[in-house]
């Protein structure tokens, strides 16, 4: 954190972080950034002050601050979804600020959030898909754990599970059972019907693994007996999409995508697709409508005869 805080200003830097996990159950990378955001701005607002300022000073900050700060983190190479990223962090930290010090931040708060194009997501084809899973096993020489990376990536396909939510399955969660309650984003907890083709994944990784298993221990091992990380996962997705010529959109992540787009193609209520993937509003989920949409519009051009 920058040396150009105040004790006062990074102690309630700390406080709005903490209140977070206690109120939103913010996860922790998401903390991380938070903090990393408001930490950059009241950097740049106590640099304005000529020195350390309070958080009270927050209430000083006019609207040719607050574009100036922008206009010095699109210099710094930040995107239109990275600025607006950060300012509402901001936003949300000096919403608490006023409360606590009755101070105005209506500048902060009427700031202007820049213009971006939500992408949509890129899945797998089904095809795609199941050539990703036959191919990252072939990764390893040892058997035991191409077995644990292909029972990690079904469980992202078949489930639509995060990384980081099947990476967080332990021990005690062994054998699978037909549904597994997932604690997601938010503290938000949710059913996942689990396939019998997950099931016989993660039973057979486990009955080849070396490490003894436990209860409170990771189910997913590294090769030394530690927890599995996410940068492992996605690493041997990156060998096995240069194999099979798949772009670098084929990533773990893009396995969840391609859960609720071949649901939503085979008929798939949204709702319900809502509900497994654990989002809080229809409107995250709504973004598969688009994708199902867009990749029709594709096979009907490919496919129209032209005169």
């Amino acid at each position: 954190m920058s040396l150009a805080l105040s004790a006062g200003m990074r102690d309630a830097l700390e406080r709005w972080c903490a209140g977070l996990v206690a109120l939103d159950g913010a996860a922790e990378n998401t903390i991380a950034a938070y903090r990393a955001d408001v930490a950059g701005f009241l950097a740049f607002w106590c640099t304005h002050q000529d020195g350390p300022a309070g958080l009270a000073s927050l209430g000083a900050v006019q609207l040719a601050d607050m574009r100036a700060w922008m206009a010095r983190e699109r210099a710094r190479g930040a995107g239109a979804r990275s600025l607006a990223r950060r300012l509402s962090a901001v936003r949300s930290f000096a919403r608490w600020a006023a409360e606590r010090e009755g101070i105005d931040v209506t500048a902060i708060l009427s700031a202007r959030s820049p213009r971006h194009n939500r992408s949509l997501p890129r899945p797998l084809s089904p095809e795609a898909a199941r050539d990703m899973l036959d191919t990252v096993p072939l990764q390893h020489r040892d058997d035991w754990q191409g077995l644990r990376d292909a029972a990690v990536l079904t469980l992202l396909w078949g489930c639509g599970l995060r990384v980081s939510e099947a990476l967080t399955l332990t021990g005690a969660d062994a054998p699978l059972p037909p549904a597994l309650r997932i604690t997601g984003k938010g503290g938000r907890e949710r059913q996942v019907p689990v396939l019998p083709a997950a099931q016989a994944a993660v039973a057979a990784y486990l009955r080849a693994c070396p490490h003894q298993q436990a209860p409170a221990a990771p189910l997913f091992r590294a090769a030394r007996g530690g927890a599995l990380s996410r940068r492992q996962v996605a690493r041997v997705m990156e060998q096995a999409r240069a194999q099979l010529g798949l772009p670098a959109s084929a990533t773990p992540h893009a396995l969840r995508h391609s859960f609720a787009t071949h649901l939503l193609a085979a008929g798939g209520d949204l709702r319900a697709i809502q509900e497994l993937l654990g989002h809080a509003s229809l409107q995250s989920t709504q973004v598969y409508t688009a994708v199902d949409s867009a990749q029709l519009l594709r096979i009907y051009n490919d496919a129209h005869p032209r005169a």
